[in-house]
């Protein structure tokens, strides 16, 4: 790919002088942290890989989206993508579809059957990681790739964890899920179904560590005064059904109480069953609905109807019995004593879940609290050996989140079988807006991506949201600015009036040649993507 260059000047008599005694402040090169790596809860390299997209290396950019995250293609699907609402062309037209291109590279690496080349020379050491879902698939692969043996322990009779048994088909399709884990597999991470873990310390012998990743799968509960006739289901067991063909009957009136995610895919599945118009009911505003916007938006499309400011206080035969709640000062929800009946024919549960603690009770010197496992910043346990992470520690339990935290106990994992301790490296300072300049960029319209129609979405588990095609997905990545970091564009080179800028070869950036710089800083004022920072200059 051509990059955009300023007009350059041939080298004239300012060279005869060394100028560069003159100045006060120098120019200097600086790699910043782009804002989209910095949001990343996996820890990716959004920009790095957005430069081989962008040039149309989609090997090499899957290659190094690899690096950090194994499920490109799971990603570009379930993500929240923290990395867009942060992403500096935001405020410039509308932020770069990174997950798009992300699904894309996936999808593309799906088709042509691109594998992770494992190169490590085996350390001989073996890992237990207990759980298949994103944050044990995570750590399995990343130690696999460090060279040791892995073995993972699954309850269920398929891999996945909760973006098999959480996750709709219609927003995650199986045969990708299945691509990605099977992978994983391929590398030679041994992956053991109907493999429930009772009790850690029966199963850790003739391991040299174990990473403990189980999900949560546990509904939490609410007391909802109920009639014999009343059917009350929550929101896990009815998805955990739909996977295992076991789908519940919940009838034409449906309603879900919650306002997460869960929440959500339960009323958009209870539409795909037959629902007439699926009810959910939240305690708060739709301002303060943890759900993420596109996911509400989505259901509204969809006619799921919502009734905000009211919480379920009790169930009938063919009823329930609604109270109107006000948020107080502080924004919590305060009874009203105001009634009202609805009709339903089902009520389904979606008030958080938890992970199941029971596989520690004979774990020596294990804390834990509200449902979830002490760690400390190694994602270790205070039982040497035994790390956790994913929805048993506290943390944002998002797919994302459980990725981040696989390979980070990885990292963790690998640095404590050497007897060493893992040092992450330090983080550059953040390119803000204004450190751009943006005058540089052309406008770019966002790809929009296309959405199945709304008559088959409402009836069956087809993929609603659809991926990008090679020339959009192309489009899509050249709209990345670069933030805070140089990507040859020769504007410094044009515009010295010294020429001081020395060319070090494509990929290899540039020097200034200090005995000319007059610290005028026109290079960095005109640098669009703020790689160059001026700094006093040392007498």
């Amino acid at each position: 790919m051509k990059k955009p260059f300023a007009i350059t000047l041939d080298p004239g008599s300012s060279l005869a002088n060394h100028t560069g005694s003159w100045r006060t402040e120098r120019p200097v090169y600086v790699d910043r942290l782009p804002p989209c790596n910095h949001a990343c809860p996996a820890g990716e390299d959004i920009q790095g890989w957005l430069y081989h997209a962008e040039g149309g290396e989609y090997r090499k950019a899957w290659e190094s989206l690899m690096k950090n995250n194994p499920f490109p293609a799971i990603m570009g699907r379930v993500c929240y993508h923290p990395c867009e609402g942060a992403c500096n062309r935001g405020k410039l037209d509308e932020s770069v579809g990174i997950h798009a291109v992300e699904r894309f590279l996936g999808d593309e690496a799906i088709r042509r059957r691109w594998l992770p080349e494992v190169t490590a020379e085996p350390s001989g050491r073996h890992v237990l990681v207990v759980g298949s879902g994103p944050s044990g698939l995570s750590c399995a692969y990343h130690l696999r790739l460090m060279g040791h043996q892995v073995v993972i322990m699954e309850a269920e009779s398929r891999a996945g964890g909760m973006m098999r048994y959480g996750i709709p088909q219609y927003r995650l399709p199986r045969d990708v899920l299945d691509a990605e884990i099977s992978r994983i597999a391929s590398m030679g991470v041994e992956i053991r179904l109907n493999a429930k873990v009772a009790d850690i310390m029966d199963v850790i012998e003739g391991y040299d560590a174990a990473f403990l990743a189980v999900g949560a799968h546990i509904a939490k509960r609410a007391y909802i005064p109920a009639g014999d006739a009343s059917r009350i289901i929550d929101a896990v067991s009815l998805l955990h059904g739909m996977e295992e063909n076991s789908a519940t009957l919940l009838g034409k009136r449906v309603v879900v109480y919650g306002g997460g995610n869960t929440a959500i895919d339960a009323a958009r599945t209870a539409k795909r069953l037959g629902a007439e118009e699926p009810l959910i009911v939240y305690r708060r505003t739709r301002e303060r609905m943890p759900a993420h916007e596109s996911e509400l938006q989505e259901a509204i499309e969809e006619g799921i109807r919502f009734k905000w400011l009211s919480t379920v206080k009790r169930m009938e035969e063919g009823s329930i019995t609604v109270e109107k709640m006000i948020l107080d000062d502080a924004g919590f929800p305060q009874p009203t004593g105001e009634f009202e009946t609805i009709g339903a024919d089902s009520l389904v549960l979606a008030l958080g879940q938890e992970s199941e603690l029971d596989l520690l009770k004979s774990v020596p010197d294990i804390e834990t609290a509200n449902g979830s496992v002490k760690v400390d910043s190694s994602m270790m346990t205070n039982h040497p050996g035994i790390f956790a992470g994913g929805d048993m520690v506290p943390s944002e339990k998002t797919v994302t989140a459980g990725i981040g935290h696989g390979k980070k106990a990885a990292r963790n994992i690998d640095a404590w079988l050497r007897n060493e301790k893992f040092s992450p490296p330090e983080k550059h300072e953040i390119a803000s807006f204004d450190m751009l300049n943006t005058w540089y960029y052309s406008d770019a319209p966002k790809i929009r991506q296309k959405a199945l129609d709304l008559a088959r979405r409402q009836s069956t588990f087809e993929e609603v949201i659809h991926g990008l095609s090679e020339e959009n997905a192309l489009f899509e990545a050249r709209r990345c600015l670069s933030c805070g970091n140089c990507f040859e564009c020769d504007n410094c080179y044009g515009v010295c009036p010294d020429n001081a800028v020395i060319k070090l070869g494509p990929g290899s950036r540039f020097r200034f040649n200090y005995d000319f710089c007059k610290g005028c800083g026109l290079c960095a004022a005109e640098c669009p993507c703020g790689a160059i920072q001026m700094v006093p200059e040392s007498i």
